[in-house]
């Protein structure tokens, strides 16, 4: 619903009804780009749009299934990646037709049967909001933005109105000028901030298993591995490859000068070895995978999983984790997050974060025993679901709120 309304600029104007989607309609995306408790992620977009008017567009990512974009600045900087959610793997403006015909021939096996379709991009911005409240500090920081570009996949349809509002304007300006947004509809998606000097992590875990580490980047290494281990099994991320996380390595001094390298890594307290955890848009699952696929974690086979947590990792994030309080606020949070999709069911996240529950109290109790990540994953799969009779597995009841069950079913082909 458009309603009139008259404003000091022009005698009559038109304005969006507060119910209304901002996708609904050729609004401006920098109408909906408020960003009040965080001024520098702000300042980012308010420049990625400045370039997009000013024709530094964003550049399609060839690889992967899905249209996602690198977002520039006015000098054509990259800045971040924005995910749209109209062009997710089986969304249906994707660009890339390898899903689309996946999803028109298969449609009885298509995507993953543990997810909810196109949230890819609420999954992103929730796994950054997970690893800021237990300080991990391996998700480059993503929010969820608007934005429009000529650059996007837009349908035939949104294409012309664009056009014949420019033709309007330019004809008949007295006409033209009432049309809030000239230009394409902005689309709603994850931005995540763009990090630089990172590399995937299959090319640096090959050049650290030929040439081993100083013991205490070593421990650098490590410390941060768990960290990226923490974060995707809380959120149990089903898509977790060497080729979709990133190391930056710096190493001091230049490669002929050894000693000056060996004096800095023993006197400097300063971090060599830094892991961005990058594509989390497969995360958040409804339920454990128990149909054809497990989805493992596939850092669960390198060396770094045999090694028990250390005792930094559990000082940083055990207190937190086994506070009910702490994790029902958490769930909270991202329920402020999920209900702001227009296909989001309440019963539906509640399914979600009760994995992610069953997932914190099996970290929870990895941890307190000195486990390490391969034991972690080898744990019996948990689900945490508010109280109530009937269920299905061993059930256990943890006080009067919330009921444990152990989830039996496995997938046809099992894996960690």
């Amino acid at each position: 619903t458009l309603l009139l309304s008259f404003c000091p600029s022009s005698s009559l104007c038109l304005t969006l009804h507060p119910s209304l989607h901002p996708t609904d309609c050729s609004a401006g995306s920098g109408d909906f780009n408020h960003f009040p408790d965080d001024p520098e992620f702000a300042d980012i977009i308010q420049r990625a749009e400045q370039a997009i008017e000013n024709g530094v567009f964003p550049e399609r990512i060839s690889q992967g299934s899905s249209g996602s974009y690198f977002v520039k600045d006015p000098k054509g900087k990259v800045i971040g990646v924005f995910k749209p959610k109209s062009e997710e793997p089986y969304g249906h403006l994707n660009p890339k037709w390898t899903k689309y015909f996946h999803k028109l021939c298969c449609p009885c096996c298509f995507g993953r049967g543990c997810l909810l379709p196109n949230q890819g991009y609420l999954s992103e911005a929730a796994a950054s909001l997970v690893d800021t409240k237990l300080g991990l500090g391996v998700v480059p920081k993503t929010k969820v933005v608007y934005l429009a570009s000529d650059t996007f996949h837009y349908s035939a349809i949104d294409r012309a109105k664009s056009k014949g509002k420019k033709y309007a304007l330019e004809k008949v300006p007295k006409v033209g000028r009432h049309f809030h947004r000239v230009g394409l509809p902005p689309k709603l998606g994850s931005f995540q901030l763009f990090v630089e000097g990172y590399r995937e992590a299959d090319f640096w875990l090959r050049r650290f298993e030929a040439e081993p580490l100083p013991e205490n980047i070593r421990k650098q290494l490590q410390s941060q591995f768990e960290r990226l281990v923490v974060l995707d099994y809380v959120i149990r991320n089903t898509d977790r490859g060497n080729d979709n996380w990133l190391i930056k390595y710096e190493k001091p001094g230049g490669e002929g000068d050894r000693q000056k390298d060996a004096e800095w890594t023993e006197k400097s307290s300063a971090s060599c070895v830094k892991i961005a955890a990058i594509d989390n848009g497969l995360a958040f699952p409804f339920k454990h995978p128990d149909e054809w696929r497990a989805y493992p974690f596939h850092w669960a086979w390198l060396p770094q999983a045999k090694v028990a947590f250390s005792l930094e990792t559990r000082d940083l994030v055990l207190s937190r984790l086994s506070d009910m309080n702490f994790v029902q606020d958490l769930c909270e949070d991202l329920y402020e997050m999920f209900k702001t999709d227009k296909g989001f069911d309440k019963t539906m996240f509640e399914r979600q974060m009760s994995v992610m529950r069953g997932q914190v109290l099996n970290l929870t109790q990895a941890l307190k025993d000195g486990k390490s990540p391969i034991q972690l994953v080898q744990m019996p799969r948990v689900v945490v679901e508010r109280s109530r009779s009937g269920g299905h597995g061993r059930v256990v009841t943890l006080g009067n709120a919330f009921t444990q069950t152990f989830h039996c079913k496995r997938p046809f082909f099992t894996s960690w």
